[in-house]
């Protein structure tokens, strides 16, 4: 018999009842996060709503502060639907996907004016809400109501795939995890058997050099017992980002403030404050045309060096030039000059300025 053979005979095929023992182990290294419930105490369906709609595509260590100054600002769903939404989308600066903040707010609005302040208790009437797709429905579903489903987060994904030897390459592979780990959904404490796969994933089971030794459920393993716990999840390799350039015009005025543009309220960055600038394209218009998108009249220089901002989808990279104009500057040339505003520069830090917009300040503020 292979050594191969051999391993796959001590593999025991895992499934709910393999949760009783990372459910023992959940509740002694369970993670202390501000959005869980303590142990025994109902979760609330408004801070695992927030904290999941922040998580998406961003780490814990850097959703805490934001969770934490979101919730101090507006502690519940009847607070956050009467916000402005510009202050929303202020708060929300430098979590980056800004549409989340935006779904966020609108979803707040619908829970409010069309459930009564309470949020649904099932799956499918939590997936029909704004920005609530099928993950955060089924998180908020099996934590918040112990709904018996289990969500497919980036951790869990990975758990799945080694459990279960799944050696189709991601993204191709998700369909057939997220069918896996809906099967170890045990009857019973299911929000916490989701988090105890998530705090594993988070910490044994990590991406590289998991701890299987450790790992309450290596004997249900198939990757371990395949030898392959480090190779898997394979992932295809991803396509190389485009490149997209473009001009940002940083106008001084002389009393201190800087000029910003809302941009339009669909699309990418919707809804939020920027520099001035030219679209962002494949290729650059000559520096004269460029200028002509100043957005006042001034004595433009270009600042030297770019600003580069890698999006989901590409890459950015951004010249600016600069001017210092006169406080009585008139919008010259905006078609629509109620969009933009002279902001102080002590006011920057609370404004809806993506991190894409601040490192474009902080390039063209240099020796200034």
């Amino acid at each position: 018999m292979s050594s191969v053979a051999k391993k796959q005979l001590r593999f025991r095929l895992p499934g709910p009842e393999s949760m009783a023992g990372l459910l023992d182990w959940y509740d002694q290294e369970r993670r202390d996060l501000p959005w869980r419930a303590k142990p025994g105490r109902k979760a609330d369906p408004y801070r695992v709503w927030l904290s999941e709609i922040m998580l998406q595509q961003t780490t814990v260590p850097a959703v805490i502060p934001y969770y934490q100054r979101f919730l101090e600002r507006w502690p519940s769903i009847d607070a956050l639907a009467a916000a402005p939404l510009d202050d929303v989308l202020a708060a929300w600066a430098g979590l980056g996907y800004y549409s989340r903040a935006r779904n966020l707010h609108k979803c707040a609005g619908v829970i409010v004016a069309e459930h009564n302040g309470r949020f649904p208790d099932t799956e499918e009437e939590l997936g029909r809400l704004p920005g609530i797709g099928p993950y955060t429905a089924a998180a908020i579903a099996a934590i918040a109501f112990a709904a018996p489903t289990m969500p497919v987060d980036g951790n869990i994904e990975r758990v799945t795939a080694r459990l279960f030897a799944v050696r189709d390459p991601l993204p191709g592979a998700k369909p057939q995890i997220r069918r896996l780990a809906q099967t170890l959904t045990p009857p019973r404490r299911a929000g916490d058997a989701a988090q105890a796969l998530m705090d594993l994933g988070a910490s044994l089971c990590s991406v590289k050099r998991p701890s299987c030794l450790m790992c309450p459920l290596e004997r249900e393993c198939g990757a371990r017992a395949l030898g392959l716990e480090a190779a898997l999840p394979i992932k295809a390799a991803k396509p190389e980002r485009p490149l997209r350039l473009g001009f940002a015009f940083l106008a001084l005025r002389e009393d201190g403030c800087i000029l910003l543009r809302k941009r339009a309220p669909a699309g990418l960055l919707g809804g939020m404050l920027e520099v001035p600038s030219t679209d962002w394209a494949e290729t650059l218009p000559e520096a004269r045309q460029a200028l002509r998108a100043a957005p006042v009249r001034g004595d433009w220089w270009a600042v030297p060096g770019t600003v580069t901002h890698t999006f989901t989808h590409f890459r950015l990279e951004t010249m600016v030039y600069r001017a210092l104009v006169a406080s009585e500057a008139a919008l010259t040339f905006w078609a629509d000059p109620s969009r933009c505003s002279w902001i102080p520069r002590r006011d920057l830090n609370a404004q809806a300025l993506p991190t894409v917009m601040r490192k474009i300040i902080a390039h063209g503020l240099r020796d200034n």
